[in-house]
């Protein structure tokens, strides 16, 4: 294998070939996402070059301390998990740590916008990838969904539907107290908390969804 430097080094040789500033502007203006360094880079190219480097987390290290958001973002998928510390990057690297659900719980009371949102896109990606843990702490984040209904901001009222609605397709379990919690959101005066409860209500209750979820229960 050749040695960690030459590896970030070609890796970034090949960001900044391939990086588009319409990609740059589009991370800006569509996901919100300001990083001084982007090369402008697409989520799939950066998958296919984490694929092939592989789990290393010396390199991740080295990656992620070249700043470069691009480099950044593979690191979170060359990393090895069990090496993380808690205040690692959460994305597609965070919820196959021990430290997530913790995370999803100190993140949800905070006000900054990304912060908060990181809590519920973290539940949500908890939701999707965790095959080991049970109904129990997933039914224990639905309050903090519930808290945070109420909270129009457009990131934060996005990552809150997506973190009840992942939920609430994990089992047949899940769905019934998240179709529960869906139902109360979209009976409330706050607009937030309704659109949450209405987009939720019609995923969760589509009859391909729950009969799947009867016929594994």
């Amino acid at each position: 294998m050749p040695p960690k430097d030459k590896r970030v080094n070609e890796t970034l040789a090949w960001l900044k070939k391939n990086g588009s500033p319409r990609v740059r502007e589009q991370m800006t203006t569509q996901f919100a996402i300001h990083a001084p360094k982007s090369f402008g880079i697409h989520m799939a190219p950066m998958q296919k070059i984490a694929k092939r480097l592989g789990r290393d987390h010396d390199l991740a290290a080295a990656l992620w301390a070249t700043g470069w958001y691009e480099a950044r973002t593979i690191a979170a998928y060359v990393d090895d998990p069990a090496l993380v510390t808690a205040d690692t990057v959460c994305f597609k690297l965070f919820d196959q740590t021990p430290h997530a659900f913790k995370k999803v719980k100190q993140w949800a009371s905070k006000r900054e916008e990304f912060v908060k949102r990181a809590s519920f896109a973290l539940l949500a990606s908890l939701a999707l990838h965790d095959k080991t843990s049970g109904d129990e702490p997933f039914v224990s984040c639905l309050p903090l969904i519930e808290k945070a209904a109420t909270d129009d901001r457009n990131f934060v009222k996005k990552g809150v539907s997506w973190a009840l609605r992942s939920v609430g397709r994990r089992s047949a379990a899940l769905n019934a107290a998240s179709v529960e919690l869906a139902k109360r959101l979209a009976e409330s005066d706050d607009a937030s908390a309704r659109w949450i409860g209405k987009e939720s209500l019609k995923d969760l209750t589509k009859p391909a969804l729950v009969q799947r979820l009867k016929a594994s229960a």
